[in-house]
């Protein structure tokens, strides 16, 4: 069995059925949108033709680019972080012998300590 959906615009100012497509616009801040036939989509942007013309277009404000959260910075040296793994590998923590020094073991270390 299959179920077949279909959607239908409707003009919103006087119910048509007929060529209805989505006007989108924006009024006072406010982002709107209406479904209109062609004839009422017309007569729309017939009336505000004269406050288009007179208008200037405005470019939308970029969003602020996102910070992630600063994080405490611990300065390491090759002795302190000799010594993380030296206390991981007696703690029974998995910690290579090179490489970095995984932040969970770090935090271990700094509780410990």
């Amino acid at each position: 069995m299959c179920t077949v959906t279909r959607t239908y615009l409707v003009d919103d100012l006087d119910g048509s059925t007929e060529a209805v497509t989505t006007v989108q616009f924006n009024a006072d801040g406010t982002n709107l949108e209406v479904d209109l036939s062609a004839p009422n989509a017309a007569r729309l942007r017939e009336k505000l033709a004269r406050f288009v013309d007179a208008a200037t277009p405005v470019k939308p404000p970029k969003a602020a680019p996102k910070r992630a959260a600063k994080s405490a910075v611990v300065k390491t040296n090759r002795q302190h972080v000799q010594e993380i793994r030296s206390w991981a590998q007696a703690a029974g923590l998995g910690v290579s012998s090179r490489g970095r020094v995984a932040k969970a073991v770090q935090d271990a270390f700094d509780a410990a300590h």
